[in-house]
């Protein structure tokens, strides 16, 4: 069933429209006073396997589930994800965590290589591949009858490795500080198998679909842009 999930993909994904570029970037952004702390340089790894950004004792704690592929995923970054961290994550008040949600296997090579970067690094790269999507995507439609054959003949986490490299993704992620080194050592089955837990984990709590936010443990629900999630965070 997951070698059909990663390679039927391929064409259900090249009719996807393309997103808008995300062109916010969280790092780099200072705080505005001398002594007050930028919690957007502090990110980690959470026990549920996604990366969170923020302070970790943060009044308002935000999940969000996100495909890679997803072009609303895309569009919120787009729209509010410079306003989520400069105003409200940068302070301390509101932390956000990331949580891969794969709709296709396109989405399992890009999620899987995202997680092979430094937590901070990781919320940069995710940002460059929801900014870039209509590029590294758009190469599904390269990809030859031939070579899906193959990838069809494959095992998941094999099909994955290849898409990796035929999407231009290991480029992405070498700007990233991901080295062919780190690469090999990461994109590995346990890896994998941790992705499909997360993803599991997300099905059983009621996630259907990206992006999903989770506010403070309760679910929020599809917020597609800005206008809708910011009342939700200053109502917390």
């Amino acid at each position: 069933m997951r070698i059909r999930l990663l390679v039927a993909a391929l064409a259900a994904i090249a009719a996807l429209t393309p997103a808008a570029s995300a062109q916010y970037r969280s790092e780099g952004i200072r705080s505005d006073g001398p002594n007050r702390r930028d919690w957007t340089d502090t990110a980690a790894r959470t026990p549920e396997g996604g990366f969170r950004m923020g302070n970790p004792e943060a009044r308002v704690k935000v999940i969000e589930y996100l495909s890679l592929t997803c072009p609303h995923c895309a569009q919120f970054a787009h729209e509010g994800g410079e306003r989520l961290f400069q105003h409200h994550v940068r302070s301390g008040r509101v932390s956000v965590e990331y949580r891969n949600f794969y709709l296709n296997g396109v989405d399992i090579a890009a999620a899987l290589l995202s997680r092979c970067a430094r937590p901070r690094e990781y919320f940069s790269m995710t940002h460059a591949l929801l900014g870039s999507q209509p590029q590294w995507m758009g190469r599904i439609n390269a990809i030859t009858p031939a070579q899906r054959a193959e990838l069809a003949g494959l095992a998941p986490l094999e099909v994955a490795q290849r898409l990796v490299s035929m999407l231009g993704l290991d480029a992405i992620g070498a700007r990233h500080g991901i080295t062919p080194a780190i690469r090999q050592s990461c994109l590995t089955q346990a890896n994998l198998d941790q992705l499909e837990r997360m993803n599991a984990a997300g099905t059983a709590a009621g996630v259907t679909g990206t992006p999903t936010f989770v506010i403070n443990g309760r679910l929020a629900g599809h917020i597609h842009d800005w206008a809708a999630l910011e009342p939700l965070l200053r109502g917390n």
